[in-house]
């Protein structure tokens, strides 16, 4: 069995199984309960109609589920039998005899049991243990032990603060490249520096994600402080893509999935780096100029539409032929009038202002 955590947070059939026993709903319920009295028990989530050829004996109840219910059942030896909604309680005290063929690397019946019966159906197997209030969820070829919550909201807070940290520098570094967008003087080593600081941060704010989906309602305050640490930060990175994708090597979406996909190594190489985005690998990113489209920048101003933003960049080309357009070329742009060309032009340079007062610490 497949016992990594992380990775595995993306299998969606885990994550759905996370947010069956996530704190705060009726089953996890039931389960504290369970753990409390050290009674144990095997649960088995699914579609009785496809598990019940593993079905000896038990009781049949068909009734509706409660935490409390679910744990008088557990009192019994056998399985509690429930639909996949967790809406119902099919049976309880029932037998289970999946195929001893399957491999197996659980010592334990119940857990043994439970991996059996994971990897021989589509059900979702919980065993929980009765001497060290250890809850493992099987969902097929994988195995997943959950962690105290107290431990998860260290883990959490710890990251949180790693990400608020990350996030500052990323901002410098944003800071800097913008005003070296209005000086038109950035380089592939520029960009590079950018797109790993976000790319950073975004797999910091994943960990946290990760717990999340653990934490259930005890995560609501780790929920909104990572909304508001990645305020903006994903967008902007698809923008800082779009203005230095080379023209018709990849998709901005292809290139995103490439640097995400990527290595710690080959995020940190910025030769590879510079080749996921779709750039030779014979560039010297210090010495390779480059000209921004203006995405990110026009995305920094307020209520401009994107695809608006869109017609800007398609008639200008570059951000420094932006720059040195007039009102009457704003104008002519399609979703461009009067009043949203003077806002542009203010925008732009607010936004001018304060990369070259963070860049020069002069306010």
């Amino acid at each position: 069995m497949v016992e990594t955590r992380h990775d595995l947070k993306r299998d969606k059939r885990l994550v759905e199984a996370l947010a069956r026993v996530a704190p705060g709903t009726p089953l996890r319920d039931g389960i504290d309960n369970i753990i409390r009295a050290k009674t144990g028990a095997l649960i088995i989530l699914g579609d009785q109609r496809e598990i019940s050829f593993l079905f000896s004996g038990g009781i049949r109840l068909d009734m509706e589920f409660s935490p409390n219910m679910l744990y008088e059942l557990a009192k019994m030896d056998g399985a509690t039998i429930l639909n996949r909604g967790v809406t119902r309680i099919h049976r309880a005290n029932v037998q289970l005899m999946p195929d001893a063929a399957i491999e197996s690397q659980e010592t334990g019946t119940r857990h043994r049991t439970a991996e059996r019966v994971a990897r021989q159906t589509s059900a979702l197997a919980i065993s929980i243990s009765q001497d060290r209030d250890v809850v493992s969820l099987y969902v097929g070829d994988i195995k997943y032990a959950l962690t105290d919550i107290r431990v998860l909201l260290g883990k959490a807070n710890q990251a949180l603060q790693t990400l608020d940290q990350y996030r500052t520098r990323l901002d410098k570094v944003t800071d800097n490249l913008t005003a070296l967008e209005f000086e038109d003087s950035v380089t592939l080593h520029d960009v590079i520096g950018v797109l790993q600081r976000s790319e950073v941060v975004a797999r910091v704010a994943g960990e946290i994600d990760g717990y999340l989906l653990e934490l259930g309602v005890e995560g609501r305050l780790v929920a909104m402080q990572l909304e508001e640490l990645m305020s903006g930060v994903m967008k902007d990175r698809q923008a800082l893509i779009r203005d230095y994708l080379p023209r018709r090597k990849q998709s901005v979406d292809r290139a995103a999935e490439r640097i995400t996909a990527a290595t710690t190594d080959e995020l940190f190489d910025p030769v590879e780096l510079a080749a996921l985005l779709g750039y030779d690998r014979k560039a010297k990113a210090a010495d390779t100029r480059m000209t921004p489209r203006g995405y990110r920048v026009l995305n920094s101003i307020p209520r401009l539409p994107s695809a608006v933003i869109g017609n800007i960049v398609e008639k200008f080309g570059t951000l420094k032929a932006l720059m040195v357009a007039d009102e009457d070329d704003l104008v002519a742009v399609e979703g461009v009038g009067r009043v949203r060309a003077t806002e542009i032009g203010e925008g732009l340079a607010l936004l001018k202002e304060h990369a070259f007062a963070e860049k020069y610490s002069f306010r």
